[in-house]
């Protein structure tokens, strides 16, 4: 890449991984765990090596220093920083290690101390190293190599770099998490350490051949920080895409299940509702917080449905089984609790008027024991989709049956 490109590329990739470091440090803040405060940690770093490693960042940092070359320093130990901390996540997302707590404590103290040994023998050598003269932001592996010292830190750099890629890669791919979004985060994070290899295999053979006495390679060296870019990019997506579809899935569902909330709390009783700017008058405002306004909305949903058992009907949910029998068995129990919810709050709102007419002493339900709504004994890991599939069946021709005198009676 040349130099302008460069400068595109590298900002360009230290905006987003700023971006989705401060996201992650907003996650941190509300669920403080090891392996997401080393996520944030690893992309504020790659942030910082990102900077300094664009050709206007390494040439700042040197007139800074008085050295051309010292960005060198900071960005490679940088690097290094970085993909010891995306290995060690891997490690801690391993359930076959977590299992067996000695072999992953091992594991993880071995690695890190390689990691900063490599560090410290890097900063050693470098400062041992004769760099006057200018320096090419882009071709200081093939500029110095007449240089012992350089030669040393180049070899520590590249072969703690080989043997950690690979080496997360061969976790990634062994590794088994239980979560699925970690799970794919795991593949994602292994495509990303063999596209980061790549800069190592464009990188020794251009060194070799300076050493030899030959530049005919240094484009191809230069070529291989398009492989880092790359990497970093697929990592980035493999930390913070199933993060933003988990995201996208609860936004859609929080949208989903507003019918429902209106028709279960907004018309029976509002505080029910723990959020006021969920209120109906408020058009179902999507709240900062997903995740915790989602539970939240399906905890006050089923307040509001245990509100109106009294008034449901047994006759409304024999009715609408009998009517729905081409559908499967999950599709028709929702629609009954539909149909059967909206007579119930249709019910509450005329025993409520007769009570304002001071035609009955108090607002009382009807006579009997409460109906079982379909899908009460559902387990709680799965309310929300059972939830989910009634609010969609609000709709459904059977259930607007009982919608008809609901509408256009006031809230609660």
């Amino acid at each position: 890449m040349s130099e302008d490109a460069s400068n595109i590329v590298y900002l360009a990739i230290s905006v987003i991984t700023l971006a989705i470091a401060a996201w992650k440090a907003l996650a941190l803040r509300r669920d403080p765990t090891t392996t997401l405060a080393l996520t944030t940690s690893m992309l504020f770093c790659a942030t910082l090596v990102y900077v300094m490693a664009s050709p206007v960042g390494y040439r700042t940092l040197g007139d800074w220093t008085g050295q051309p070359s010292f960005a060198t320093l900071p960005v490679y130990v940088g690097i290094l920083a970085c993909f010891a901390l995306v290995h060690l996540i891997t490690l801690l997302w391993d359930s076959a290690l977590l299992e067996v707590p000695k072999r992953r404590r091992t594991q993880v103290t071995a690695w890190s101390v390689g990691y900063v040994a490599s560090g410290c023998l890097m900063v050693a050598a470098f400062a041992a190293a004769d760099l006057s003269g200018p320096a090419d932001p882009l071709k200081f592996n093939t500029a110095f190599t007449d240089d012992p010292f350089v030669l040393i830190f180049l070899a520590v750099f590249l072969a703690t770099l080989t043997s950690g890629t690979l080496n997360a890669y061969r976790q990634c791919r062994r590794a088994e998490v239980s979560d699925h979004g970690l799970q794919h985060s795991l593949a994602v994070f292994g495509y990303a350490m063999l596209a980061i290899f790549g800069y190592v295999v464009c990188s020794a053979p251009a060194i070799v051949a300076a050493v030899c006495g030959s530049h005919a390679l240094d484009t191809v060296g230069v070529f291989g920080s398009s492989f880092g870019a790359f990497g970093t990019i697929i990592m980035c997506y493999g930390l913070s895409g199933s993060a933003v579809g988990a995201w996208l899935r609860e936004r859609r569902d929080y949208t989903t299940l507003q019918p429902l909330w209106e028709l279960v709390v907004g018309q029976v009783d509002d505080d029910l509702a723990f959020n006021p700017d969920s209120t109906p008058g408020q058009g179902g405002q999507l709240p900062a917080n997903v995740s915790f306004n989602l539970h939240r909305r399906v905890i006050e949903i089923l307040d509001g449905i245990r509100t109106l058992r009294p008034w449901v009907s047994q006759d409304v949910i024999d009715d609408v089984r009998r009517s729905a029998s081409d559908l499967t068995e999950a599709d028709r129990e929702a629609l009954a609790a539909a149909a059967a919810l909206q007579e119930a709050v249709q019910q509450l709102h005329i025993a409520r008027e007769q009570f304002a007419q001071r035609s009955r002493p108090d607002i009382a339900p009807p006579e009997g024991p409460p109906v079982v709504l379909p899908g009460e004994d559902t387990p709680a890991s799965e309310e929300r989709e059972r939830l989910l599939r009634i609010a969609r069946f609000l709709v459904h021709p059977l259930a607007e049956r009982s919608r008809e005198g609901t509408e256009a009676r006031p809230a609660a």
